[in-house]
């Protein structure tokens, strides 16, 4: 599996299980002040949000650094196409064959 795939189900996982946390501890808290429905669910995302980023950040990096060199070697790699010189024969013949102006 490629790094990338693996950082991003991570990343999905933890958010996932620190916003279900939150989701089920903070309804009482924040009831008592007088906040209720979306709001909760609002709070806990955001809430959640950070702490996954937090914790990706600092925990991590050798996983991140993976994915940045998987990126940086996709993006020096030549992509080849095996249409691409045909396409260009055609594109500077113009269309159907007529030569272009």
């Amino acid at each position: 599996m490629s790094p990338w795939i693996r950082y991003s189900l991570l990343r999905l996982g933890l958010f996932g299980a620190v916003f279900a946390a939150l989701y089920l501890l903070l309804p009482a808290p924040l009831a008592s002040i007088g906040v209720t429905g979306f709001a909760v669910v609002v709070i806990a995302a955001l809430v959640a949000a950070v702490i996954a980023l937090t914790v990706s950040y600092i925990f991590f990096a050798r996983l991140r650094d993976a994915v940045a060199l998987d990126l940086a070697e996709r993006r020096r790699a030549p992509s080849a196409d095996p249409d691409a010189a045909a396409e260009d024969v055609v594109a500077d013949s113009g269309a159907e064959g007529r030569p272009r102006p």
